[in-house]
């Protein structure tokens, strides 16, 4: 049996005229995720990242508080879906620094997203999204030989995607039960917070989804 560690990216700079970059406590958060792991002795076999800037930073801020370790590949296909293109195409020119605010418009902009209605209106389809993550996904766990482990340095939305796919089945391909599934979970998922998936012989199966005890209570945050 193998174990995929997703991680989601530590806080990143809302607000900021660069959202793709970890804030202060984003950094924290990171650290937090790996001196916990040195603390249970975690060595993961292997590591790869999303291409974003808030994923190599979350990925060193982690493995350096987690002690020696090789480094970590990168592969885009764990990269978030464009939001700021989501929401702009469903509310042109709005700008707010309310995270609840933002929160409201971003549900209802991704929703509109996910439906399939407007694809022509977005850089990446909600079809192409999902099916890029399970390629990446297929990818990772068809290249862990049995006993070893992997870590994820990814973003909420290709985390939910994963989950929402085993808890729906692991079917070839993406089902209604996962797209139901999968905006519910995209929205909980907290920074820097960690979802394990196991493979073997039986499948893939997801573990846990969300853990964040390694985090103090100040270090706890969705956005």
């Amino acid at each position: 049996m193998s174990a995929i560690h997703l991680v989601r990216h530590g806080q990143a700079s809302f607000g900021s005229d660069d959202y793709d970059r970890l804030s202060e406590r984003g950094y924290a958060q990171a650290a937090a995720l790996g001196q916990s792991w040195e603390a249970s002795d975690f060595l993961p076999t292997y590591a790869v990242a999303g291409s974003m800037k808030r994923h190599a930073q979350t990925a060193i801020a982690a493995l350096d508080a987690a002690g020696p370790s090789d480094g970590y590949d990168v592969d885009a296909g764990w990269d978030e879906f464009p939001h700021e293109s989501v929401v702009e195409a469903y509310a042109p020119g709005v700008v707010t620094e309310d995270p609840k605010e933002f929160q409201k418009i971003f549900v209802s902009a991704v929703s509109r997203w996910a439906c399939g209605e407007h694809d022509d209106e977005y850089p990446e389809p909600y079809a192409h999204f999902t099916s890029r993550v399970l390629a990446a996904f297929d990818r990772l766990t068809g290249s862990l030989g049995r006993g070893e482990s992997a870590v994820v340095f990814t973003s909420g939305g290709p985390l939910a995607v994963v989950a929402a796919h085993l808890l729906a089945g692991d079917a070839p391909t993406w089902t209604p039960q996962a797209q139901a599934l999968w905006p519910r979970l995209n929205t909980v998922v907290i920074n820097a917070a960690v979802t394990t998936v196991v493979t073997g012989a039986s499948g893939r199966t997801l573990l846990s989804f969300n853990e964040h005890t390694h985090l103090p209570s100040d270090l706890v945050t969705y956005r």
